[in-house]
C-alpha cells in the first residue's frame, strides 16, 4: 500500500460529544502535542489514559482535566527507553482490566536530543531515537491491537515530523526514525485492510510553538508560529468517526 496524503475537510468542526464513552490512550501526554491531544480528547467526552515518563507533568495535565470538569483521566507512566515487550503487554492488559476497552491510540511520545551532524551521532543516540520514535510505538501498538480490534472503528495515530518528509541537514537520527513511521503505517494499514475496522494513519503537524520546537530552534521567535493548540482539530478528526474511511494516509496539517 502506498501512503496517501490527505487534508482536513475545510468545513470540519468536531461535535461536542465526539468521543463520549470512548477510552483513549495518549502517549507523551505530559507536554506539547501529546498534552494538546489529551485535553482535546477529554473536552470531547473521552476517558483519557495519560502516558509519559515524567509523572509530575502527567499529574499537572490530570489536574487540568479534572479542574475543567471533564471525564476523570488515568495516569500510566512507562519509560520507553527501558520498556520490555512483557511490560508493554502488561500495560495493555492493565487498560483492559481497568476500562474493558480501547478506542484510540494516539502516539504523542517522541525523543529528540538536538540538531547535529550525522558524524556526531553515535550508536547510543541512534538507539535512543529509533527505540522511542519507532520501535516501542510499534511494539505498544502490537500489545494494544487485540483490544483495539474489538472496538467499533478504532483509530491509531502516529505523529511524524516535517524533516522526516523533507530531509534536511542536522536532523539525522530523529528525522530518520520518524520517516520510518510512514512505512510502518502503510504496511500495517495494508495488513489490516478488510480484516478489521482498526484504521492507522500518520499526522504531520508542521511547525508549531511546541516545547520541542523551542529546543530545536532556540533563537526563533515563538510568536511567529501557530499555537500548538491549533492542532487539536486535526487530532480530533483522526480520532473521530468522520475520518472512518481514512486508513494508510498522512494528514498534512501544514497547509492551513
Amino acid at each position: 500500500m502506498k501512503l496517501t496524503t490527505s487534508s482536513l475537510p475545510a468545513e470540519y468542526q468536531p461535535k461536542a460529544d465526539l468521543l463520549k464513552d470512548r477510552v483513549v490512550l495518549v502517549t507523551g501526554a505530559g507536554q506539547g502535542l501529546g498534552k494538546v491531544a489529551a485535553i482535546a480528547f477529554a473536552q470531547h467526552g473521552a476517558t483519557v489514559i495519560l502516558h509519559g515518563r515524567n509523572v509530575s507533568k502527567l499529574e499537572r495535565v490530570y489536574d487540568e482535566i479534572i479542574g475543567a470538569g471533564l471525564p476523570k483521566p488515568a495516569i500510566s507512566p512507562l519509560d520507553y527507553l527501558t520498556a520490555t515487550q512483557a511490560e508493554l503487554d502488561a500495560f495493555a492488559q492493565a487498560i483492559h482490566s481497568s476500562f474493558g476497552r480501547l478506542d484510540v491510540l494516539f502516539h504523542g511520545a517522541s525523543h529528540f536530543l538536538s540538531c547535529m551532524p550525522l558524524a556526531s551521532q553515535d550508536l547510543d543516540m541512534w538507539q535512543q531515537h529509533v527505540r522511542v520514535n519507532l520501535v516501542v510505538p510499534a511494539a505498544l501498538t502490537k500489545a494494544c491491537m487485540p483490544l483495539l480490534a474489538r472496538a467499533p472503528g478504532a483509530s491509531i495515530v502516529f505523529l511524524t515530523e516535517s524533516h522526516a518528509v523533507e530531509p534536511k541537514a542536522f536532523w539525522g537520527a530523529f528525522s530518520a526514525s520518524k520517516s520510518a513511521l510512514a512505512n510502518l503505517t502503510a504496511t500495517w494499514a495494508d495488513e489490516m485492510d478488510g480484516h478489521t475496522r482498526v484504521r492507522l494513519n500518520l499526522c504531520l503537524p508542521g511547525p508549531v510553538a511546541s516545547p520541542m520546537r523551542g529546543k530545536s530552534h532556540p533563537g526563533e521567535v515563538a510568536s511567529g508560529l501557530r499555537p500548538v493548540e491549533s492542532l487539536a482539530r486535526y487530532f480530533l478528526y483522526l480520532a473521530g468517526a468522520e475520518s472512518a474511511p481514512l486508513s494508510g494516509a498522512m494528514l498534512d496539517c501544514r497547509e492551513n
